[in-house]
């Protein structure tokens, strides 16, 4: 529950963040710029950050915790936290130095924008911005990985809430950058100025992030030392389980920056529209999938050597159920009513309808692979507490391939298309269906992923069969539910946004579990369990 609400506190305010950045900047060049600035950096701490560090630190640290020899993990943790320091700033330095050919890797279509500057067919050499926006911003990235070191110690000691909420400084600071900006101009702030505001509130918000964790990290390590050995007990084992996880990660990324890198050569708001979209994406991804995973990592890892033992296997698959629970409603919600919630939540400013119905869809194509997307976090975890890394690097290759080539024929196809031709009522007709593309590819790319996880776990552990049936009960519930929330939107259609979101949302939240718990699900019970659960007096 804590990794929960540390997660649902940041994306909270992330969502404020996303719609500020939409009301400011809108769907146009300045958000591509913003968005391909952003992405460019997150490469690093992705890489070494998300993910990886974790998942490599945490079984090592979480053993030498729970064989009581607290000193020597304290020791493990500050020659981590020495070595990664070393690298991060190789290559934060780095990326401020190459920040030009790095953009032109990452959104080459960027670099046609000079000439057509020139030719008068664009206003905004969006590759220029770029390169400024990078090099403010990637400094940050050092900072934002060193967060996922305290991350991985807070989580070893059980800590969930903090790791997970820091992330909500970040947003706060990119916010009050914003306003700031606005507030300073002595007339209407230009599209630059808030740009780079935003850019500039990116790098504080990163540096505060780690700052506000330090602390308690630092009041729980024992025999706590900075160092640069991997000679100290523990560090090579990472470092051997972390170049795998670094492969498997690096090849995810090259796929999340390959749609970067593709939608740059689309119509001009498609590499903008990825952004809100992306974000709703991940909020079940992050909130569901990785609160079940980061909170199962622990004792997953302190389980390891009795893997074929009921109570393990047990374990994982009342994961997959939590999980599928709540992730798939999610989908069907995204699917049916996500127009509405893009509308209410981003449309404002500068984003108009045309930007509603392009996000929209864009979060369609990606929410088909949501129950796949969350499930294989949990799997790629058990593997990993398995002492098992290079199995989940491989399927991400696989996944990453199958999605680049759907995406290539996908995007070409679609971006002939206006959003017009599936909304024929929109006066404009300026925007694609090209993103529309990269999503319905990056749901396929997800399926296949957790095909092959679920065959090889299979493999690996004979005992373990994955809840097919339980899930696709869920998953017919969810859509009956969805039924009255329809007629709720009927209703309260004269309404504004926000009360016929909320009356939507919360009769669709509420059928569900009424439908669940006549159905027999087993997490629709222990969800109203909870609930019922009076304090002890």
């Amino acid at each position: 529950m804590a990794v929960g609400a540390g997660i649902l506190l940041s994306r909270l305010l992330g969502f404020v963040r996303v719609r500020a950045i939409g009301s400011y900047l809108g769907l146009g060049p300045h958000a591509d710029v913003l968005n391909a600035a952003m992405r460019a950096p997150n490469a690093l701490q992705v890489l070494l950050g998300e993910g990886t560090l974790s998942a490599s630190i945490i079984p090592i640290y979480a053993r030498l915790l729970a064989e009581g020899r607290e000193r020597e993990a304290g020791r493990f943790a500050g020659a981590i936290l020495g070595l990664l320091a070393a690298v991060t700033a190789g290559a934060v330095l780095l990326g401020v130095l190459l920040a030009r050919p790095l953009v032109g890797l990452l959104a080459g279509g960027f670099l046609a924008d000079a000439a057509q500057v020139a030719a008068g067919a664009a206003t905004v050499d969006r590759y220029e911005l770029s390169v400024r926006a990078v090099r403010i911003i990637f400094p940050m990235t050092g900072f934002l990985v060193l967060s996922v070191w305290s991350l991985a110690i807070l989580n070893s000691h059980r800590r969930f809430f903090l790791s997970y909420a820091a992330p909500a400084v970040w947003n706060l600071a990119i916010l009050a950058a914003l306003f700031l900006a606005g507030r300073a101009a002595a007339g209407p702030a230009s599209l630059d100025q808030l740009l780079f505001a935003a850019c500039w509130g990116a790098l504080a918000g990163g540096i505060l992030q780690f700052l506000v964790q330090l602390p308690f990290v630092l009041s729980l390590l024992k025999g706590f030392r900075p160092a640069l050995s991997l000679e100290v007990p523990g560090v090579r084992e990472a470092k051997n389980a972390f170049l795998p996880l670094l492969l498997g990660r690096g090849v995810v990324q090259l796929g999340g920056y390959l749609d970067l890198f593709l939608a740059s050569f689309l119509a001009a708001g498609a590499v903008a529209a990825l952004g809100p979209a992306q974000y709703l994406y991940l909020l079940p991804i992050s909130l569901f999938g990785m609160s079940v995973a980061a909170a199962e990592l622990p004792e997953l890892a302190s389980q390891a050597s009795q893997e074929l033992s009921p109570g393990f296997l047990a374990r994982v698959r009342d994961g997959l159920m939590q999980v599928a629970f709540l992730v798939l409603p999610t989908m069907v919600g995204y699917l049916g009513f996500g127009w509405l919630i893009v509308a209410a939540l981003y449309r404002t400013g500068r984003f108009g309808a045309e930007d509603t119905w392009l996000v929209y869809l864009v979060l369609a194509g990606y929410s088909l692979g949501l129950p796949a997307s969350t499930s294989s976090r949990l799997l790629q975890n058990t593997f990993y507490a398995l002492g098992e890394t290079r199995k989940p690097a491989r399927i991400a290759m696989v996944r990453v391939g199958v999605a680049a080539l759907a995406a290539a024929g996908l995007m070409l196809w679609l971006d002939r298309l206006p959003v017009a031709a599936l909304v024929p009522g929109l006066a404009s007709r300026e925007h694609r269906l090209g993103a529309l593309g990269l999503s319905l590819a990056s749901a396929l790319g997800a399926w296949v992923e957790l095909s092959w996880l679920r065959l090889s776990l299979g493999r690996r552990l004979p005992g373990f069969a994955f809840p097919a049936s339980q899930i696709r009960r869920m998953a017919w519930v969810a859509l009956l539910a969805a039924l009255p929330a329809g007629l709720a939107w009927w209703a309260l259609a004269r309404l504004p946004g926000f009360l016929v979101l909320a009356g939507v949302v919360g009769s669709y939240a509420l059928g569900y579990f009424a439908l669940s718990s006549l159905a027999g699900v087993s997490q629709a019970e222990r969800w109203l369990g909870r609930l019922r659960r009076r304090p002890a007096r």
